[in-house]
């Protein structure tokens, strides 16, 4: 049986996809004592498609990036699950890190990044209020719009 987190996400219509295996010489997570490291999370949908392509700011709207962000908070969510059987054992969400693939002339990076924050808040309540740093970077791996990293205390 699903713990609360996960019944609050499928109230939502939110299903934990399987976590993306590393493609490069890296490990999707890393746990030392309470703290839960999460690698980078492109905004792959549950099929492996992504769910924006390219760059805000150049043909990306900040809607989609903001549907890209939300695609990799739900990616946390499943290395999360991996790492821990259960995202009930997250006592708080510590810090995210988002990158957006966007023109120089881009502004609204933290509204992108929205799509992420607003969903770690939706699941886990006050402890998904975080920390967080939003960057706007020139390329992300395989033209992804968004990457969020994220930063948990679990126990």
């Amino acid at each position: 049986m699903a713990g609360t987190v996960e019944q609050k996400l499928a109230a939502q219509g939110i299903t934990l996809p399987e976590p993306a295996a590393p493609v490069a010489n890296y490990v999707g997570f890393v746990r030392t004592g309470n703290l839960l490291f999460v690698s980078g999370q492109l905004c792959f949908d549950a099929q492996g498609k992504l769910i924006a392509k390219g760059k805000l700011g150049a043909g990306v709207t900040l809607e989609q990036g903001h549907a890209a962000a939300r695609g990799c908070a739900i990616n946390l969510f499943a290395q999360i699950k991996a790492a821990l059987g259960d995202l009930d054992k997250v006592a708080r969400v510590v810090r995210l890190g988002g990158f957006i693939n966007s023109t120089p002339d881009f502004l609204d990076a933290p509204k992108v990044l929205n799509g992420a924050s607003d969903l770690m808040v939706l699941a886990f309540g006050d402890k998904g209020r975080h920390a967080r740093t939003t960057i706007g970077v020139a390329s992300l791996p395989a033209d992804a719009a968004v990457e969020v990293e994220g930063l948990f205390e679990v126990t």
